[in-house]
């Protein structure tokens, strides 16, 4: 990754997290324990992978950088919310996530459903307010796509298929994770299409990246989970073949899995072609992939 790129990421991090605890504010007395739980899910870690892609693509579309801002803090929000669930024990049973206990280890696991709840309410509201500059009949297009790609026909579906799958082949996979980590990328893509009035054809093409890109992250995340240790990804690992997950991994082998990443980066290709911007970020981004560690 080139070093402008990691400087922008940098910077974008302490931004998201700014923003982030703004939206945090503080509650009545009796409702802290609860915020705290809220920040300790959000706050003080993670990549900002999500904020990152609406940046780039924003700034690439000329979103004002306010707005790219919220909507990715949005996304952050939705993101920390169904983290804080995959961990509790009737999901994933998890103990650490970003080098830290999770909330259900930490506050408790009634807590912890409760805090994944608020946060994602959190997030529709985020889009809601209208103290950003974004027109209303836009806010709630926001609102109505963000919770599509989060809900039944995205996120939350995925991770029904995650936990009980349909099918385990190299289709199957693919299709659950479209939607549990492909939709929420998706909407990090177009959301600032959205906003910019882009036409179909751009929409259509940060699509095809966002599809190449969420499956790339999830093979390299699947990867990870085999090899890293816990120290090194920050979360606990070798939870997908002690659960029985059904992930590329898991039908292809290691060796078919680093083979469908390399394919990937040819639809990478094709789809930034088809953008009306510079989009040599956005491929350093995608091909930072293989280098992650956690």
């Amino acid at each position: 990754m080139s070093g402008e790129l990691a400087a922008r990421w940098t910077a974008l991090r302490a931004e998201v997290e700014g923003e982030l605890d703004a939206l945090l504010a503080p509650v009545a007395a009796d409702l802290e324990p609860l915020r705290a739980a809220m920040r300790h899910a959000t706050l003080g870690g993670g990549k900002r992978v999500r904020a990152l892609l609406v940046e780039l693509a924003g700034a690439g579309l000329g979103v004002a950088p306010r707005v790219r801002l919220r909507i990715g803090a949005a996304v952050e929000l939705i993101h920390a919310y169904s983290l804080v669930h995959d961990d509790l024990p009737a999901m994933d049973d998890a103990a650490l996530r970003r080098g830290r206990p999770t909330v259900h280890r930490a506050f408790g696991e009634d807590v912890a459903i409760l805090a994944g709840d608020a946060l994602q309410a959190l997030a529709f509201e985020a889009l809601a307010r209208d103290d950003w500059p974004v027109p209303g009949e836009i806010r709630a297009r926001l609102v109505a796509d963000l919770a599509r790609a989060a809900g039944l026909s995205g996120m939350c579906g995925g991770q029904y298929l995650d936990l009980h799958p349909a099918g385990r082949d190299a289709a199957a996979v693919e299709r659950l994770q479209g939607l549990k980590t492909g939709a929420l990328f998706r909407f990090c893509l177009e959301a600032p299409a959205t906003v910019a009035g882009a036409p179909a054809a751009v929409r259509a093409a940060l699509r095809r990246y966002a599809d190449a890109f969420g499956l790339a992250f999830q093979i390299t995340d699947d990867l990870l989970d085999l090899a890293a240790s816990p120290t090194e990804a920050g979360k606990d690992t070798g939870r997908d073949a002690a659960l029985g997950r059904a992930t590329l991994v898991a039908s292809g082998g290691v060796a078919g899995a680093r083979a469908r990443l390399a394919a990937l980066r040819d639809e990478v290709l094709a789809a930034l072609a088809g953008l009306p911007f510079a989009t040599t970020w956005l491929l350093e981004l995608f091909d930072s992939l293989r280098e992650r560690r956690r």
